[in-house]
């Protein structure tokens, strides 16, 4: 995993301000100077045929109807037909259109490359044949623009769109979201949907984390960008399906599926620094301090309750296991030895958000100081009872370790919270972040956090510069998104 990300947290997410023009009339060569607020990226390969039209239908789309000036850039990976001439030829007839020429094939690759090379605060990108209804355009950038939302997604499987497609489509798209719900926990409703959109310094962020240059690129960065906290929006959409797509099924599954293991091996082992994507300290407005509340503490509180339980049950089942070869001490200190380490585990990562491998020894040492306190309670219960009943019943035994294990908890919590893993300022956060050039940082992502960026070389910009600004109105409606044409899912 790349993990070359600049330090420190994000920005507030501000509110995108633009000048308004005089008018779409005179948006033309004269008046396309200057930073678009939208570079809406159209990713292409041997598509000379579609090109054109969907290019000339999509910025006439946005001449009519987007408030802000924008940025239309043709991204073309390795195409080997007429493509690259098709789209030096739109780039020198629309001012507001550019083209990107890269030698290596990739979806991935080209939207990794030129979103990072993008100066426009919004970035986002469609497929060519513009199965997505344009009308979800604008719905979709606008949480960004406004400073809402960090990505915002077209989805074919949310309430309210409107999809036409064959059954193996259908069968495909919804097959792969239940496998990335299963294995990733992913909590957004469609990975595969060509219609994306993010903001720009949340990509300077997230990028160079995202590791594939092909399909699975949009599934990545999704999971990522959600597991570091950062708000998708999702905007149902009317997709038509293109009747001359292609799907290579099992070469794109294998490389999914490739994904999702390689991504959530990842995950696992805490091998990103997704606390390196923080909003600061106050964006989220969960972490407001209240007066008597310390910051944080309902979540903890429930994120402890549950990895208590589960420790418990694990506990339990262990004990019971050990007890059939071994006295009642000897299979306490056992469970109780194997169950604490599980439990300060996992607390660090799901209670207390700390991310990486940093200070993952110190914290599981201390962990082990609060197991002795433990099994000094558990143990002292046991002995107690053995002196007070004789030979007690094993259901008697659980019982009293219950009891024992509920003080032992809500001591573990406050030491596991003041001890182990305090609070931190957002300056010593910052701190440990600016320090820590591995990437395997220790601290806590309370917020959550977005991107990061790196260019790729091998590229040709053949024309085109940037519209003019204007002003933004509210906007509603439904779109639509349309699978990838070759090698689509």
């Amino acid at each position: 995993m790349r993990i070359d990300i600049p330090p420190g947290t994000l920005p507030a997410r501000d509110h995108l301000l633009a000048a308004p023009v005089a008018s779409a009339t005179s948006a033309g060569a004269g008046a396309a100077a200057g930073v678009p607020v939208l570079d809406v990226v159209v990713p292409v390969h041997n598509e000379e045929k579609d090109l054109e039209p969907s290019v000339l239908r999509l910025h006439d789309h946005l001449v009519r109807t987007f408030p802000y000036a924008f940025r239309i850039t043709i991204a073309d990976n390795a195409s080997t037909d007429r493509t690259p001439r098709v789209a030096a030829r739109l780039a020198a007839r629309l001012p507001r259109v550019r083209s990107h020429r890269l030698e290596q094939k990739g979806r991935g690759r080209a939207l990794h490359t030129v979103w990072s090379r993008s100066d426009a605060p919004v970035l986002a990108y469609m497929d060519v044949d513009l199965s997505t209804d344009l009308n979800a355009l604008l719905p979709l950038v606008a949480p960004l623009i406004s400073g809402h939302s960090d990505l915002a997604i077209g989805s074919r499987l949310a309430g309210g769109s409107r999809v036409v497609r064959g059954s193996k489509r259908e069968f495909i798209s919804r097959a792969y979201n239940l496998i990335l719900r299963s294995s990733l926990a992913a909590r957004f409703s469609d990975a595969q949907c060509g219609f994306k959109a993010i903001r720009r310094e949340v990509a300077q962020r997230l990028l160079p984390m995202v590791e594939d240059t092909g399909w699975f690129f949009d599934t990545e960065m999704l999971v990522l960008a959600e597991r570091a906290g950062l708000r998708i929006h999702e905007v149902p959409v009317d997709w038509v399906d293109d009747p001359d797509s292609t799907v290579r099924i099992v070469r794109t599954a294998t490389e999914d599926l490739k994904g999702v293991w390689r991504v959530g091996r990842a995950l696992a082992v805490g091998a990103l620094p997704l606390d390196r994507l923080a909003r600061p300290f106050g964006d989220d407005p969960r972490d407001r301090e209240l007066n008597g509340v310390p910051g944080g503490l309902a979540r903890q509180l429930v994120g402890f309750c549950v990895v208590g339980v589960l420790s418990t049950l694990l506990y339990l089942a262990l004990y019971s296991l050990f007890r059939l070869g071994v006295g009642p001490q000897i299979a306490n200190v056992g469970a109780l030895l194997v169950s604490a380490v599980a439990n300060t585990a996992a607390n660090r990562r799901l209670t207390f958000g700390v991310r990486g491998r940093g200070g993952a020894v110190r914290h599981q040492a201390q962990g082990l100081v609060v197991f002795a306190i433990g099994l000094a309670l558990t143990s002292g219960s046991l002995a107690a009872l053995g002196a007070a009943s004789g030979s007690p019943s094993h259901g008697t035994e659980l019982a009293v370790l219950i009891a024992a294990n509920l003080a032992a908890t809500v001591l573990r919590f406050l030491l596991f919270r003041a001890w182990v893993f305090p609070d931190r300022t957002p300056q010593e956060r910052s701190a440990d972040l600016r320090a820590d050039g591995t990437g395997q940082t220790e601290g806590t992502d309370r917020t959550a956090g977005a991107a990061g960026a790196a260019g790729a070389a091998g590229i040709v910009e053949t024309a085109g510069t940037a519209g003019a600004a204007e002003t933004f109105e509210s906007a509603g409606a439904t779109g639509t998104d349309r699978e990838p044409r070759e090698e689509a899912r």
